[in-house]
């Protein structure tokens, strides 16, 4: 007897994720990594946040929570568009979630049905495209060039709905994106929020990496559209990854069917993390400090991979990684990437993960770790390629 095995499975792998098993599985040999694979924070969750958990293990019962998330937290995610933003979101419209991930779930349930047509720029996250596939919705691939920092445009969209004859029902945007670090400006996140409302496509904005920027602000879709639904998270600027905390920003009208949704998926998003969450919006300092780091590293790699022969890198506005065209050494990324890891120790993410027609040229850097390990992997990669 052969059971069946749904088909939804069948999707492509999260590549960074079979990357960091490589690397894990290195260093379990007692061989040591330089991780420029992950884009995950080196540094703990902010104090206040570890010292608000540890209270609330004391005083809380850590039980289930309202599938949308406590009311001080709600209220706090309210505040921070205030303070952060200028922008007046009310709490009764943000949805606590078990990470952006959990986040991109609830969104795209309730905001599309199989067969509707999403399109994202490419290179870009992988999980977006994968997570709707896995739903029955079509990603539409909008190759995007250097010249818009990979970013979407107006343009561009219009470009896909006339070779394709048909229309689109949603459009993610991440800002700043990822694997880039691009920002969308001011004036194009405008352009982009209008040309879909006026068309009935649901505009979602991934702003996960915001707080994490050089030199540019990045701009809330939720200061912009009402309608928009808006994806962040505590993993990236707040540090922490594991916690699994993420929140969205939604229309009024989709508040009931994602309610609906959490607590037949969820129940609730983690108990304690929401609590040690509030916590975090007080600890802007610590994170900003991180930031700084960041902004580090990021030199460090710009100015020094060339030497190491990766002299075609994309210079990134926000988030912790650079991508490079690095055709002129591999048409193989992922090839280049296990003898990068197996000869020099780095570990870093092929290009394919992000672009499945023209990754193999390519490939991303994560500074997100120590300037320490930043240098040790120039200086790795130096001697590789000399």
């Amino acid at each position: 007897m052969v059971l069946k095995v749904a088909r939804r499975g069948r999707i492509d792998p999260f590549i960074v994720m079979e990357v960091m098993r490589a690397a894990a599985e290195r260093a379990a040999s007692g061989a040591d990594v330089v991780h420029l694979e992950v884009g995950q924070p080196s540094t703990p969750a902010p104090r206040k946040v570890l010292e608000a958990a540890k209270a609330a293990l004391e005083k809380e019962l850590i039980g289930y929570t309202l599938a949308l998330g406590i009311p001080e937290l709600r209220a706090r995610i309210s505040r921070h568009y205030k303070e952060f933003y200028g922008a007046d979101v009310p709490a009764e419209r943000i949805v606590v979630t078990t990470g952006s991930s959990g986040g991109f779930l609830l969104a795209f349930l309730t905001a599309f049905e199989p067969g509707d047509r999403v399109a994202l720029a490419s290179p870009g996250y992988p999980c977006y495209r994968n997570i709707l596939t896995a739903l029955g919705i079509e990603p539409v691939i909008a190759p995007m060039e250097a010249d818009t920092k990979y970013q979407p445009t107006v343009a561009a969209l219009e470009q896909v709905q006339r070779e394709t004859g048909k229309h689109l029902d949603g459009l993610i945007v991440a800002s700043p994106s990822n694997p880039v670090g691009a920002i969308v400006p001011d004036a194009e996140m405008r352009a982009l929020a209008s040309y879909c409302r006026q068309r009935s496509i649901r505009f979602i904005s991934d702003e996960i990496y915001h707080g994490i920027t050089y030199g540019v602000d990045a701009v809330t879709a939720a200061s912009i559209d009402d309608q928009a639904i808006v994806v962040n998270s505590f993993s990236k600027y707040f540090s922490m990854t594991g916690w699994r905390l993420g929140w969205l920003v939604v229309p009024e009208d989709l508040l009931q069917p994602i309610e609906r949704l959490a607590q037949n998926l969820f129940i609730s998003p983690p108990t304690l993390s929401q609590h040690a969450g509030i916590a975090a919006f007080d600890a802007h300092d610590e994170c900003q400090a991180n930031v700084r780091r960041y902004a580090t590293n990021r030199e460090l790699l710009l100015n020094d991979l060339p030497a190491a022969g990766f002299d075609k890198l994309v210079a990134t506005d926000g988030a912790f990684y650079i991508y490079a065209d690095v055709a002129r050494l591999t048409n193989d990324s992922v090839e280049f990437c296990r003898r990068m890891l197996s000869e020099t120790g780095v570990a870093a993410t092929p290009g394919v993960d992000f672009d499945g027609q023209r990754g193999r040229a390519t490939m991303r850097f994560s500074f997100a770790g120590s300037t320490e390990d930043m240098a040790e992997a120039v200086k790795r990669l130096r001697a590789w390629r000399r």
